[in-house]
């Protein structure tokens, strides 16, 4: 967890008491570690023929201002595939401002 600079929580969508540990896993690994929402991406996986229905997810503060992908494997890899390299880019860009921050203050 030391020095992390973002966190992807995974979870079975179809088991709903899986949200409630995501509140656990939210405070000990973002929250506790001062990450920024942004740095934290949910994954909602969906197994084949569970009928996602995707608008029926809803979550709590503060999970609710989280970036939320739905994955289903089976029915469209590419998605979730693409999602996550927009997160991984944004964690990125984020540790490169940082460094660039730190940089200039060093200097003035």
């Amino acid at each position: 967890m030391k020095d992390a600079h973002g966190v992807v929580i995974v979870f079975n969508a179809d088991i709903p008491s899986q949200r409630k540990e995501m509140e656990m896993w939210y405070s000990c690994f973002v929250q506790q570690q001062s990450l920024q929402d942004t740095q934290c991406m949910l994954i909602a996986h969906h197994k084949p023929g569970s009928g996602d229905d995707k608008g029926s997810l809803s979550l709590s503060p503060p999970l609710n201002k989280l970036k939320l992908v739905h994955s289903n494997l089976e029915d469209d890899p590419e998605e979730i595939r693409m999602e996550f390299i927009k997160y991984l880019k944004s964690i990125i860009n984020s540790m490169s401002e940082s460094r660039d921050r730190e940089e200039m203050s060093i200097m003035t």
